[in-house]
């Protein structure tokens, strides 16, 4: 089914594919950080962001916003762990999937 904002839903699921992709990037990412072994000063701060995350893609549709505003706490504080770079980069192509936020992002 094509919807008017041009996604495709998944066939049977009837859920966003953007949702979806939202999801994915954030567990990996989740995951990823978990397993990572060296502890940084805010990495507290990532956990909580991505939590906040996860719980947004678990509600449905997300609000743009808040969704690039957890983005960036996320990025600022792992941006400089390249181990976890790939996943990070995941998140926010996921995040661009919902487009540009009503008041210019």
């Amino acid at each position: 089914m094509l919807r008017s904002t041009g996604q495709r839903r998944v066939t049977g699921s009837g859920e966003d594919p953007r949702v979806l992709e939202l999801r994915a990037a954030i567990t990996r990412l989740r995951r990823e950080l978990a397993a990572h072994p060296v502890e940084f000063m805010d990495r507290g701060i990532a956990e909580d962001e991505l939590a906040a995350l996860a719980s947004m893609a678990v509600d449905g549709m997300p609000e743009v916003r808040r969704l690039r505003r957890s983005l960036l706490l996320v990025a600022g504080a792992i941006g400089s762990v390249s181990a976890l770079g790939a996943a990070l980069a995941r998140v926010r192509n996921a995040v661009e999937l919902f487009g540009e936020s009503p008041h210019g992002g």
